[in-house]
């Protein structure tokens, strides 16, 4: 595999860290590093969440190389960046099962469905740089072999291969 900077993003609920730590490739994961180091401005109680600082983010992984996985992972520079996907539908449920409220689930939901991290990607690393990986009907081994696929540059840029406007 070459080396170079791969981030692996999506709405929370895609499958990010379940593929991710398959790959045979240094991580990170940005939301552990995030949460212990403290890189953080506010708690968003109305999401129970932290609210990123991502020039912090940006600064403590430095010079990196390797994959960095996390919804917020496409705001770092990087060569390359993995959007993954899924359904909507599915999504919810998987939001659901993790614990997430009604109104987190479908939030999220709604956002896969508006394409809002991928925008936000190809806005940032232009299309020829993003990948879409849909996840709704794939193992996390299958979604892992994508993104080995996209690390070693055995696959083309894909962005807005993936259409879930269907769930609005």
């Amino acid at each position: 595999m070459s080396e170079g900077r791969v981030a692996v993003t999506g709405t929370p609920g895609t499958g990010k860290t379940s593929a991710t730590t398959l790959l045979d490739v240094t991580v990170i994961h940005l939301n552990d590093l995030i949460r212990e180091a403290g890189l953080w401005t506010e708690r968003d109680a109305d999401r129970d969440s932290l609210v990123a600082d991502l020039e912090a983010v940006r600064e403590a992984v430095g010079d990196w190389t390797g994959v960095a996985e996390s919804h917020l992972a496409h705001h770092l520079d990087a060569d390359r960046v993995v959007v993954l996907r899924c359904h909507p539908d599915t999504l919810e449920e998987r939001l659901r099962e993790r614990g997430a409220s009604e109104e987190e689930a479908t939030e999220n939901a709604e956002s896969e469905a508006l394409d809002v991290i991928l925008s936000e990607a190809v806005e940032r690393h232009g299309v020829e740089n993003v990948y879409e990986v849909d996840t709704t009907d794939r193992t996390p081994a299958e979604v892992a072999a994508e993104i080995e696929a996209v690390i070693a540059g055995n696959r083309e840029p894909s962005a807005g291969d993936v259409d879930f406007i269907d769930y609005l």
